[in-house]
C-alpha cells in the first residue's frame, strides 16, 4: 500500500500543544488535514508552514466531533481514512500496522487500536478481534464500506456519535475490528490547552445528557428512552436545588449544565450550546 491510500483527519478546538505533540508523532509522508474550530487563520499559517503535509481547514464556527469530522471525510479521495484525537501520539509503525492488518481482513469498515493503557493490561491478547464498536480517538476507515450509510449523524455535538456510526454499520453488515497489536497513546478527555478545563467540563456535561437523549430515541423510541432517562432528569434538579442551599455554586452549574442538555434533548431541540470562550 502507498502513502496517498491514506489521509488522516484530526478535528480540533484550542488544542494548542498536544496538536503539535500529535503531528510531530506522524511521518510527514502522509497527508493530513487538520479541521480547526475556529476562526484562527494565524494558527492554519503555522501549521502549515512547520508541517508541509498538512492542510488546516478554518471552518469559521466550532462545529463539534461528528460534522467536524465529516468535512474533513468530505475533502479527501483517498482509499482510507484514519480519523485521529488531536491528544494522541502514534508510534513509528502505527499506519503501517494499520495497513498489514487491513491486508489480513477480508472486509472491515472500521480497525481500532489499542489504546496504550489497555495494552499494557491486556498484553496476552495478539488476535485481532471482531467488536461492536470501535473508540473514536482514532478510527481506521475504509471508505467504501460507508456508502450505503455516510459517516457521522451530524445531529451529535459531542459522544455517543461513534457509538451510533458503528450501530448503523452493523445492521448493514459490515465488520468492525480492534487489533490489540496497534497501539496509540490517547491522553483522554484532554484535547484542549488546560486553561478552558473548567468551561469544557461544563460543555461535556451539556453535550452528554443531550446526546444520551437523542443515541437512545434514535435507537429505542422516545417513549422507552424517557422511561430509562427520567432518573436522570429528577436528580438534576435534586442536586441543582440542594447545590444552591449550600451552597456550591460550580457543582450547582454543573448539574444545571446536564438538566439543561438533557431537557432540550427531550423537547427535541438541536444540541445547541458551545464552550463560551
Amino acid at each position: 500500500m502507498t502513502t496517498n491510500e491514506i489521509t488522516i483527519i484530526i478535528n480540533t478546538f484550542r488544542s494548542g500543544k498536544k496538536l503539535l505533540r500529535c503531528l510531530q508523532s506522524i511521518d510527514d509522508k502522509y497527508k493530513v488535514i487538520v479541521v480547526e474550530n475556529s476562526s484562527n487563520y494565524p494558527f492554519k499559517d503555522e501549521i502549515e508552514k512547520n508541517f508541509p503535509n498538512v492542510e488546516c481547514l478554518i471552518t469559521g464556527e466550532n462545529l463539534g466531533y461528528a460534522k467536524g469530522n465529516n468535512l474533513g471525510l468530505s475533502k479527501i479521495k483517498s482509499k482510507y481514512a484514519l480519523i485521529l484525537n488531536p491528544d494522541c501520539i502514534l508510534e513509528k509503525n502505527t499506519i503501517q500496522n494499520f495497513f498489514d492488518t487491513a491486508k489480513k481482513l477480508d472486509s472491515f469498515a472500521i480497525i481500532g487500536p489499542a489504546h496504550e493503557s489497555k495494552q499494557n493490561a491486556n498484553n496476552t491478547i495478539n488476535s485481532i478481534l471482531e467488536v461492536e464498536s470501535a473508540k473514536g480517538f482514532a478510527m481506521f476507515l475504509n471508505l467504501v464500506e460507508f456508502s450505503e450509510i455516510g459517516f457521522f449523524d451530524s445531529n451529535f455535538f459531542i459522544y455517543l456519535e461513534e457509538i451510533d456510526l458503528c450501530k448503523r454499520l452493523r445492521k448493514v453488515n459490515k465488520k468492525i475490528y480492534l487489533d490489540p497489536s496497534i497501539v496509540i497513546t490517547h491522553q483522554g478527555g484532554s484535547s484542549h490547552e488546560e486553561k478552558y478545563n473548567y468551561e469544557m467540563e461544563l460543555s461535556r456535561n451539556w453535550h452528554w445528557m443531550w446526546s444520551l437523549f437523542y443515541f437512545n430515541k434514535k435507537h429505542k423510541g422516545f417513549m422507552i428512552t424517557l422511561f430509562l432517562l427520567s432518573p436522570y432528569f429528577f436528580s438534576s434538579i435534586f442536586k441543582v436545588i440542594i447545590y444552591f442551599i449550600l451552597p456550591n455554586k460550580t457543582k450547582k452549574l454543573i448539574y444545571k449544565q446536564r438538566l439543561s442538555g438533557l431537557f432540550n434533548s427531550m423537547i427535541g431541540k438541536k444540541s445547541w450550546y458551545r464552550p463560551l470562550f
